[in-house]
């Protein structure tokens, strides 16, 4: 996924409201903004990693779904991170009671939450290290675990809140650990 960012400050500071705006008027474009406030423009992924990202969502819909702890998203779910930044992982999830908490209004539009869990699955255009600055974001914006999978390298990085990433060599599952409970993730046919 190409993503191009443009910085506006010079000329207008965009408020929330008005980038919820820029987002409707704009559905066929995925924009995310940074802590910065500058708008990053993203094309949509391949068909593989389409794929990919739709196979491994579903196996966390179907996991939540028995366990009904909490609520999964989507790559086209845009959240209202503490700093300020809007970030649409590729797979999130929330505990419930944290969900619930949430009004009507801020569920509808862009939740001002972390997730307690995300996913990014890169695509081959993605660029490591901004996908590795993501992560970060992540963590420091109250995530309690992350994955950023890189298909070509067969790794996975695994960010935890407070704790150094670690870095798994073609690792055959993932585990939810204590965030998600009883989530085992099977990564042997990403590998394929």
């Amino acid at each position: 996924m190409l993503a191009v960012t443009i910085n506006f400050n010079a000329i207008a500071q965009i408020t929330d409201d008005q980038f919820y705006q820029l987002c409707r008027e704009n559905p066929d474009v995925k924009f995310e903004r940074n802590s910065k406030g500058e708008i990053i423009v993203m094309s949509p992924t391949g068909g593989e990693t389409g794929n990919y990202n739709f196979e491994i969502a579903t196996d966390f819909g179907i996991w939540n779904r028995q366990t009904k702890l909490g609520i999964c998203f989507d790559s086209s779910t845009c959240f209202k991170l503490p700093s300020g930044a809007n970030r649409s992982p590729d797979v999130s999830w929330i505990e419930k009671s944290r969900w619930d908490a949430l009004s009507p209004e801020q569920k509808q539009k862009f939740p001002p939450i972390a997730p307690d869990f995300v996913l990014e699955l890169m695509s081959p255009t993605d660029s490591l290290k901004d996908t590795q600055d993501k992560m970060e974001e992540y963590m420091n914006n109250q995530v309690k675990l992350g994955w950023l999978i890189n298909r070509k390298t067969r790794r996975v990085e695994i960010y935890r809140q407070g704790q150094e990433k670690e870095v798994l060599e073609c690792p055959t599952e993932l585990s939810g650990e204590d965030i998600l409970p009883g989530f085992v993730l099977n990564l042997k046919t990403l590998w394929q």
